[in-house]
């Protein structure tokens, strides 16, 4: 192969499977046969093997790449390390994943940025549920080629039947996800077999040693052969005379003078200038950070995406995607999350979960929700509608997280499939009658008084009493309670977590309503999430909810307990029950906390009016 074309290229390689199955090794052997450890280095990880070491008085090269202390001493690979070296015919970044299904996530960091893998299994074990979890997330995220290492067949005597049946056992497995090259190969990370050059342990093996595959082996075609995205990172306006746009090309090219289109509006225009890092410049291509001026003055903001107007991306707030999920939380539908797509930040729900996947064989099972590094197909709704591509097509615009909003943690990664075209003729109607006309004519202003709190904790008394309070004073009330819409609106549901969220949502949508009709809503739910009540006020306009959180000790709660439905619940004859056996979540800042266990309930319920009198003063 020629290889002047192969040096133009840098490959990025990915080395994942199971725990110990040697990929840290395999890693380091690489270095050290390509000459790339300085003799510090060397010197320093010959000393470092007598203390963390594996592999008795050897060297142990996987201390090349598992810099950390904790991963030193347990043996394990918990980062992703990333080395770089080179041959006289290609240039290599390895990422080294870690194997430990508690660091799934890290692998998935890896993998997306990787043109090929190396799927690592020790041959004396086979192929383990973390190979095939890896496998599908490869395929998830894009890579099209891979390899798969045999590692440790000197533990196995080298023995070829081994190899074939492991070969013949990837094989089917791998068949449906989509890789276009599978090339097995056995080797030894620790004594060098077929990695950088041929073993005569193994002379049944007729291929290439993976050094060699890794030189010649011909990737993809690079982001700028990928129509042009140019997601806007920032406006830049230093002064009347000048506006620009700044940000990253994600793919393809654009030249001065070529149309473009602002993907979400539809708005068109030429561009008029780019700017570099060295100034002005006729084109720019994927990966080059630039400026753009356009011809004319069109409305662009951060999160906006120009791109070519017969080519433009899917312009959605429904869409179907893989997701891999990364919390220890899990993820259920109705919850609202904080989703990132290119610069644009925007909540979003799962509105269904299609299907999860079984890593073992690949297998599609029905689920209520996604756990800890489990992966499904998931239908998703956002706030706002964002461009997209299928990822299949471009990762860099087809690709997402999904962010827990009080915790901030990365919740999830998406690879988008494709739009949902449910919404394309769907529009807000707007009245001649809106709500400031009602809310006028009824003399108030609307709001939504969330009653939160365990059973028995006295939250649906108190609420009476100051819709009774309300009323003798003319003001137009309604009052929503959980067991009252539990015999129509949401009659389907039940008390898993999952139908919490959806209990809630559905409450919310209808709370809505009537505080756009003008009316005071007393909703009384133990709705024991934060995520959920936090939903609910932001569905609201600023000041139109006010979160009352009746803090009675669970003691009190069992007392004041006439059906003994917390005593059936301690004996397990009721399952998900608040404060028993499904948890509650406080309110950390609520707008008024009552104590339910001393004053009276006449007293509280001044105390929620006086309240909501300061709060109509002010408005």
């Amino acid at each position: 192969m020629d290889g002047t074309i192969l040096s133009r290229g840098l490959l990025r390689v990915l080395t994942c499977g199971s725990v110990d199955d040697g990929k840290s090794t395999l890693i380091g052997r690489l270095l050290y046969d390509s000459q790339m450890i300085m003799d510090d280095t060397l010197a320093a990880i010959t000393r470092d093997s007598r203390k963390h070491g594996t592999v008795g008085d050897e060297v142990d090269l996987a201390l090349l790449v598992d810099g950390l202390e904790a991963e030193r001493q347990q043996g394990i690979t918990i980062d992703v390390a990333y080395r770089f070296f080179s041959t006289p015919r290609r240039s290599f970044i390895v990422a080294d994943c870690p194997g430990h299904e508690q660091y799934t996530r890290n692998m998935a960091t890896g993998a997306s940025n990787s043109e090929l893998a190396i799927i690592l299994v020790d041959a004396r074990k086979g192929l383990l549920t973390q190979t095939r979890r890896h496998s599908y997330i490869c395929s998830l995220l894009g890579i099209r080629h891979v390899v798969l290492a045999v590692n440790k067949v000197d533990l196995v005597n080298f023995d070829q039947q081994v190899f074939d049946r492991i070969v013949g056992e990837y094989a089917t497995f791998a068949a449906g996800l989509g890789f276009h090259t599978m090339v097995p190969i056995p080797v030894s990370g620790r004594f060098g077999d077929s990695v950088s050059s041929r073993s005569g342990n193994t002379p049944w093996y007729r291929g290439p040693t993976l050094l060699e595959h890794l030189e010649s082996v011909r990737v993809e075609e690079e982001l700028s052969h990928i129509p042009f995205r140019f997601p806007v990172q920032w406006v830049n306006r230093p002064s009347q005379d000048f506006r620009g746009f700044s940000g990253t090309v994600a793919s393809g090219s654009v030249a001065v003078g070529e149309a473009v289109v602002v993907a979400a509006s539809g708005v068109c225009s030429k561009v008029a200038r780019i700017l570099g890092t060295a100034g002005d410049q006729e084109r720019a291509t994927a990966g080059e950070a630039i400026t753009l001026c356009l011809a004319d003055e069109v409305d662009v903001a951060r999160g906006d995406v120009l791109a070519p107007i017969a080519d433009r991306p899917a312009v959605a707030d429904q869409f179907a995607a893989h997701i891999l999920w990364m919390d220890e939380e899990p993820m259920l539908p109705g919850r609202q999350y904080m989703l990132r797509i290119g610069n644009v930040w925007t909540s979003a729900s799962i509105t269904l979960i299609k299907h999860r996947v079984d890593m073992a064989t690949l297998d599609h099972q029905s689920a209520t929700r996604l756990s800890l590094n489990e992966i499904g197909l998931c239908n998703l709704s956002t706030a706002q509608r964002v461009p997209m591509d299928p990822y299949a097509q471009n990762r860099l615009t087809g690709a997402f997280i999904l962010v827990n909003r009080f915790t901030n943690r990365t919740a999830g990664c998406g690879m988008i499939n494709f739009p949902l075209r449910r919404s394309t003729n769907i529009h807000h109607e707007h009245f001649l009658v809106d709500k400031a006309a009602r809310s006028a004519a009824l003399g108030q202003k609307p709001l939504v008084l969330w009653f939160t709190g365990l059973s028995g904790s006295g939250k649906s008394t108190v609420a009476k009493l100051v819709e009774q309070a309300l009323h003798q004073k003319g003001r137009h009330t309604y009052s929503l309670d959980g067991d009252n819409l539990r015999h129509g609106l949401n009659r389907d549901l039940g008390f898993t977590d999952q139908d919490r969220v959806e209990n809630i949502r559905r409450v919310g949508e209808v709370a809505k309503l009537m505080v756009d009709a003008g009316l005071i809503v007393l909703a009384s739910f133990i709705s024991p999430f934060r995520a959920e009540r936090q939903m609910v006020r932001e569905m609201l306009g600023a000041g139109e909810f006010l979160e009352v959180f009746v803090d009675t000790p669970i003691e009190i709660c069992m007392e004041r307990d006439v059906k003994g439905l917390y005593a059936k619940a301690r004996r397990g004859e009721i399952a998900n029950f608040t404060g028993v056996t499904s948890p509650y979540e406080p309110p950390e800042d609520a707008d008024i906390v009552l104590d339910g266990s001393g004053p009276s309930t006449e007293t509280l319920a001044q105390q929620v009016l006086e309240l909501i009198e300061r709060r109509m003063a002010r408005s």
